[in-house]
């Protein structure tokens, strides 16, 4: 057994007395004994408990070995992250020395959190600070198997790093532990992506069945009328469910992908107040989940919206697998996706080559080698500038002839004095090459054909809103971006409006009680702070529409 590090204060904080006897209403006193099991991997839900006398340890069962995570005694907390998301247990609680614990039901939990301040920041900086710790010192908790030429196993390695999910990639070309896995298990190459969590075994696994079998998607919530639905978790979504939720209302955010929109692919967001030294989209993401779990949002993911109807004074949102939602109020936030390139052999090579992220997974796929990055934009800017710090060699490529057309100045400026970025003007890219993966693109330059070296093309090249799934309910600019408020005409707002009585509030769609916020509203800057105060100021609306039907 291995004995892990167990001192810091951040991660393992000893309650004093006066805060022990602020939790003791919220809980019940219980006597445990040796070998008593406080909560085991694989557990759907536990109690939070706190240590008020003997010995608690935590234990990870790796390779046959248990390995020591942590040890509690009197004055600590168990639990992490996922008793606020609903995850399933990753590791072991089990009692070395009898003694006392108090157990706060889950409830209990977020009520100390809502009402006590004081325990709630000690409480919730050890959650994250053990979030943290999983990711590296538990890992082997959840192992994916699979090969980095799968675009089938790079989506599920990304989807896991995005949701910040304990995992240790193991790859069927190198890792020295596939093989004795594959035996253990029984597994071949035709299962793959394998994910093995404890003893169960997901064979040809994808996000959404790893979701599922963890506690991300909807069925492990116990019901399905909210008074907030918020279908998107990028920033504005995000924006929308902390401010929801910290206002009282019950708040269900929905994400088809992974949190964090186009935002959370961003390796340095530099122009958002209150970060002089930028900040990555994954740790705004990060911090503001935690936010939105905080005051007691709930967050299912992945979760495809794929209709919305109107019954009973309620908006219903359907999702792929057949589940309804019922919200009285509901916000959209569900962006926009990057349009694809209109290239021969691009699906081919999607996943193998062609990506439309440039987060950690993918630079670790190119790192050292020649890359290409295609838009005009900031993403693209923050793309290149994060490929190049990871000793790839960056061509930029765009259409125009000006970078800082639609570039943010400080990005363009740091781009076109980077010594291995080189911008292509007047460029498309007309041809890709690769047998199994991407090694080449050519490219059009004022009529003439380049052929270049490319081991990953990242596409950034505009977007199209993701509103196919409003079923006509909310009218749209030509573009498809749905439009709101004073952008509305009389001929968007039917006879529902004159009922009402009122007109349609700031981010109010034409449809009565539907808000839109962020990318996917007409009009919308494209921009982070910009997203982030839409989706707070919707909530406000939000209130004014239920006022009305209260």
């Amino acid at each position: 057994m291995t004995v892990a590090t167990n001192d810091d204060e951040a991660l393992f904080p000893v309650l004093s007395a006066d805060q022990l006897a602020l939790l003791e209403p919220f809980g019940t006193r219980r006597t445990v004994a040796p070998g008593d099991v406080l909560f085991a991997e694989g557990d759907a839900a536990y109690d939070f408990f706190v240590v008020l006398s003997g010995l608690v340890d935590i234990v990870g069962h790796f390779d046959g070995e248990d390995v020591l995570i942590a040890q509690h005694g009197p004055g600590r907390f168990l639990g992490e992250l996922n008793l606020l998301t609903g995850q399933r247990v990753y590791l072991t609680a089990r009692v070395v020395e009898g003694g006392e614990v108090l157990a706060v039901p889950v409830a209990g939990l977020r009520q100390v959190i809502a009402r006590l301040p004081s325990l709630c920041d000690i409480i919730l900086g050890a959650f994250v600070a053990r979030r943290e710790g999983l990711l590296s010192g538990a890992a082997r908790a959840v192992r994916v198997i699979g090969s980095r030429f799968s675009a089938e196993s790079l989506a599920m390695r990304e989807f896991l790093a995005r949701n910040r999910l304990p995992h240790q990639w193991l790859d069927v070309e190198s890792d020295p532990d596939v093989d004795r896995l594959g035996a253990e298990f029984g597994l071949s190459g035709v299962d793959l992506p394998v994910v093995i969590v404890g003893t169960t075994v997901l064979r040809r696994a994808t996000p959404g069945e790893v979701s599922q079998y963890l506690g991300l998607t909807v069925e492990s919530l116990p019901g399905r009328c909210f008074d907030l639905v918020v279908i998107g978790a990028g920033p504005a979504g995000l924006a929308a469910s902390v401010y929801g939720a910290s206002e009282g209302l019950t708040t269900l955010t929905v994400e088809a992908a992974v949190p964090g929109g186009q935002a959370g692919t961003s390796s340095r967001i530099e122009n958002y107040l209150g970060f002089p030294a930028g900040v990555s989209g994954a740790e705004l993401t990060d911090r503001a989940m935690t936010q939105a779990l905080k005051f007691g949002a709930r967050l299912t993911v992945p979760c495809q919206a794929t209709v919305l109807a109107e019954r009973a004074g309620h908006l219903v949102v359907g999702l792929s697998d057949g589940t309804e939602l019922a919200g009285r109020a509901v916000v959209v936030a569900s962006g926009a996706q990057y349009r694809r390139l209109p290239v021969d052999r691009l699906a081919q090579f999607e996943g193998l080559g062609v990506y439309y992220a440039a987060t950690e997974v993918e630079a670790n796929l190119v790192r050292e080698t020649p890359v290409l990055v295609v838009g005009g934009g900031n993403s693209a800017g923050q793309a290149a500038l994060f490929l190049a710090a990871s000793a790839c060699p960056v061509t930029l490529v765009i259409r125009g002839s000006d970078l800082g057309k639609s570039m943010s100045r400080y990005l363009a400026d740091r781009i076109e004095a980077h010594p291995t970025i080189t911008v292509r003007t007047g460029t498309n890219v007309v041809a890709l090459h690769g047998h199994d993966v991407l090694d080449g693109v050519t490219l059009d330059v004022d009529g003439r054909a380049h052929d270049v070296p490319a081991a990953g093309l990242f596409s950034f090249i505009g977007a199209v809103p993701s509103t196919g799934w409003l079923s006509g309910r909310a009218a749209l600019d030509p573009a498809g971006f749905i439009r709101t408020d004073r952008a509305l005409v009389p001929d968007d707002l039917d006879d529902a409006w004159t009922t009402l009585g009122r007109a349609p509030l700031p981010f109010e769609s034409s449809q009565p009680g539907l808000f839109a916020v962020g990318d996917v509203r007409a009009g919308s800057m494209k921009r982070v702070a910009s997203a982030v105060g839409e989706g707070s100021a919707a909530v406000r609306s939000v209130h004014e529409h239920l006022a009305f039907h209260a």
